[in-house]
């Protein structure tokens, strides 16, 4: 099996792209998304809890079409808080890697969940970051055979270029996500 990561701007984007992976056969329970929730927008979404689209609650996040059919699509939808990150709404094995293995008290929260999906830590710790600084993710275990077919998939408008961030993020100082970092309260921090 392969982990492959889409990075994206909005959860929006990331719904789509578990929804088209999904669509083309590939199964659920191997499809994780997690978005940070700092405004906790979408937490009415998690445990069950899903709220009908057309509820006044959905109308003014805009995103309740997109949410409310996530529950359906991915197994678990949950929320959480994770060290350096903050809030955050997860689906599928990461979500399950996460509270499963007590994030916040185990060394590498967030790090270590990635890391046990397959992904090298420093890419583990770029994720990581790209998180915390509001992008959401996708992450997709496959068969070797479909890894290329799926980052295709993963390719469209909305995907960040997480290397290119990385270098940015570097350029000015960051070496490695810190989970004892402070959250900024917008979800970006700087």
């Amino acid at each position: 099996m392969k982990t492959v990561v889409g990075t994206y701007d909005n959860i929006q984007t990331a719904y789509a792209v578990a929804n088209d992976l999904i669509q083309a056969g590939f199964s659920r329970s191997d499809i994780s998304v997690v978005a940070s929730d700092p405004k906790n927008e979408y937490s009415a979404y998690a445990d069950d809890r899903f709220v009908d689209p057309g509820d006044d609650v959905a109308k003014g996040a805009g995103i309740g079409a997109a949410l409310g059919g996530l529950g359906g699509l991915l197994v678990g939808l949950g929320a959480l808080a994770i060290p350096g990150i903050g809030p955050v709404i997860a689906a599928g094995p990461l979500l399950a890697a996460l509270t499963g293995a007590g994030v916040g008290a185990v060394t590498g929260g967030i790090v270590g969940a990635l890391m046990d999906l397959g992904i090298p830590d420093e890419e583990a710790h770029v994720y990581s970051e790209g998180l915390r600084r509001g992008h959401v993710l996708v992450v997709a275990q496959v068969p070797d055979a479909s890894a290329d077919a799926v980052t295709r998939m993963m390719q469209r408008a909305g995907l960040v270029d997480i290397n290119r961030q990385a270098d940015t993020w570097r350029a000015s100082g960051w070496k490695s996500f810190d989970p004892s970092s402070e959250v900024a309260v917008a979800g970006r921090p700087t």
